[in-house]
């Protein structure tokens, strides 16, 4: 019986052990899943215990993620892009780095959302582990433009000076910004900050978001109530991060077990079971 764990602080509320018991029963693979609360100054210590005592990977979430990358001396192309990893294996030879934030986050908005993201313009709010995770597929995925805004222009910009050969490659015009000149009107504006979370106010104006603009907040349930709210105010469509989740978690499970999980049937039965707890 193999042992995988979501590792973070918090992790009370994560939905993994959930979606990822629902893979291992619609493939047949035997492992366990659980939660793993880790000390914001014992994170190392905390996963390394974990993996001497039996486990065999574990996915990670904030605050944790280039902490997580630094780890490992092995690394998919993706986590060394993002400089931040998201998922642990840990093999016999050494622990494996790699991050799926990114292709989740397009698989659900292409598939899930039906919206496709070749010539758009996209804005990316954030700066940190998670933008950092989601950066390399998006561009891949060919925006015309796409535009990181953050607090600390700087941060932004070492993420776009990183992904600079992955952009031009694509054809897409890849910029970093401050709050508060980001731009208007994109096509696809993705919430990729704590704020959510926090109960913060939303970072950017109205303005970036246009009639019909699809705004994704990479949290869920509650968190996210209010981004999407401020998203229907001006007409847009407003999206949770629970496609994402779903999606990301569905990558991280072939990563693990080389077997690729129908990820449609666990988003719908999730979607029902959290509608049914909110009631």
């Amino acid at each position: 019986m193999h042992r995988y764990v979501i590792a973070g602080n918090p992790v009370a509320h994560s939905q993994s052990p959930f979606i990822q018991a629902r893979f291992a029963e619609q493939t047949g693979q035997s492992l366990t899943y659980d939660r793993l609360l880790c000390p914001l100054d014992a994170f190392a210590a905390t996963l390394q215990a974990f993996a001497e005592g039996g486990g065999a990977g574990c996915n990670v979430t904030v605050p944790f993620k280039f902490e997580a990358f630094a780890l490992a001396p092995r690394a998919s192309e993706r986590a060394t892009l993002a400089q931040a990893a998201n998922v642990l294996r840990f093999d016999a030879g050494g622990w494996y780095a790699d991050n799926t934030d990114g292709i989740g986050l397009v698989r659900d908005i292409e598939r899930n959302a039906g919206v496709p993201l070749a010539g758009t313009r996209v804005l990316v709010i954030g700066a940190g582990g998670a933008s950092a995770g989601a950066l390399g597929p998006l561009l891949k995925a060919r925006p015309a433009e796409l535009v990181v805004a953050n607090r600390t222009v700087d941060k932004a910009q070492v993420l776009v000076d990183r992904h600079a050969a992955v952009a031009a490659a694509s054809g897409t015009r890849l910029l970093a910004r401050g709050l508060a000149h980001c731009g208007e009107a994109f096509d696809v504006v993705i919430n990729a900050t704590a704020t959510s979370m926090q109960g913060a106010a939303i970072p950017v104006a109205p303005h970036v978001l246009r009639p019909g603009s699809l705004a994704l907040d990479m949290m869920y349930g509650p968190a996210a109530r209010g981004f999407l709210d401020w998203a229907a105010a001006v007409g847009a469509t407003g999206r949770d991060g629970l496609g994402m989740l779903v999606e990301q978690a569905g990558e991280a499970f072939q990563v693990w077990r080389g077997v690729v999980p129908d990820t449609a049937p666990v988003l719908t039965e999730l979607r029902n079971r959290l509608a049914g707890t909110a009631k």
